[in-house]
């Protein structure tokens, strides 16, 4: 008789932490933080701008399901899901502020943003909506892994603002199955719901990043003609080095039988984990994240 296969699962503890400080309230952080590169700044920031209102989004369409969890593993995972997501939401909250102070009207990222979460939540069923949140927490995790697995992604940034998303990487690794485990086992969506919400998450998200740090280049004070001068020179890089590599891994999700825990976490998670647990320092462990890169 065959041997059944056992697939390895990759699955990290959840551990919420709280009131971390990264230092953002100062101005000597650079304008174009990421190697004095415009594009590549404004990229980040029209991202993480939509991740306040997104958080509550992916709570919401979680919490819908919690009454029918039976599980207590599952429950105390959702449970701690929604407090790491909350503390996402405040301090991205507080970086926005500081994109306020730089003259970008985040108000126009942020109500765009909440005008589509409320649409969806509005429009769709409470499983689609779920199976959204399972999808883009796929997303996160997958840019985690893009943008912390190699130095020269976030080469030249500003230690402050690095190690914040690489908090924010490490937690999206931790509760990176939570959405989707209550997808699967409560809400029961299927396979072509889940491959269909992918398809439209990865194209909303995929038009959104390539389109928003346009608005922002330009209330920089860069004029159309210098705007698009900055988008040829970097297109390269943003269809290669970020959506060409990044696709390939969202594709894993389309596979029958995927489960997010059959993805390895990124290599320096733990550098980030011990030297957090040494110093309970955001700023040390994101730069021994950074440094244990390949």
């Amino acid at each position: 008789m065959a041997r059944a296969h056992r697939r390895k699962q990759h699955k990290e503890p959840i551990v919420v932490r709280e009131n971390l400080d990264f230092g953002l309230d100062g101005d000597d952080i650079p304008r174009y933080w990421l190697a004095n590169n415009p594009y590549k700044t404004r990229m980040f920031d029209a991202v993480q701008a939509t991740f306040p209102d997104g958080e509550r989004y992916f709570i919401k369409a979680v919490r819908a399901f919690r009454d029918r969890i039976t599980d207590p593993a599952l429950q105390a995972e959702v449970t701690d899901f929604i407090r790491q997501e909350g503390q996402h939401g405040m301090v991205h909250t507080r970086y926005n502020e500081r994109l306020k102070r730089q003259g970008i009207a985040i108000e126009a990222f942020t109500k765009h943003t909440r005008q589509i979460e409320e649409t969806r939540m509005r429009r769709y069923s409470p499983e689609y909506n779920l199976a959204l949140t399972a999808s883009l927490e796929h997303f996160t995790a997958m840019m985690a892994d893009l943008f912390f697995a190699e130095k020269s992604m976030l080469a030249g940034a500003d230690e402050r603002v690095r190690a914040m998303f690489a908090w924010h990487a490490i937690e999206e690794m931790e509760h990176k199955a939570v959405a989707f485990d209550v997808m699967k086992q409560v809400a029961k969506v299927g396979y072509f719901k889940r491959c269909a919400a992918m398809t439209h998450a990865t194209f909303s998200f995929t038009l959104y990043t390539l389109i928003s740090p346009w608005f922002m280049l330009r209330m920089d004070g860069y004029s159309p003609r210098e705007a698009l001068a900055i988008y040829t020179q970097h297109m390269p890089w943003a269809l290669g080095k970020v959506l060409g590599r990044l696709l390939p891994m969202i594709a894993r999700y389309y596979r029958p039988g995927f489960h997010p825990n059959d993805i390895p976490t990124v290599h320096n998670y733990m550098d980030w984990v011990e030297s957090y647990q040494r110093g309970a320092n955001p700023i040390a462990a994101g730069e021994a994240m950074y440094g244990a890169a390949a």
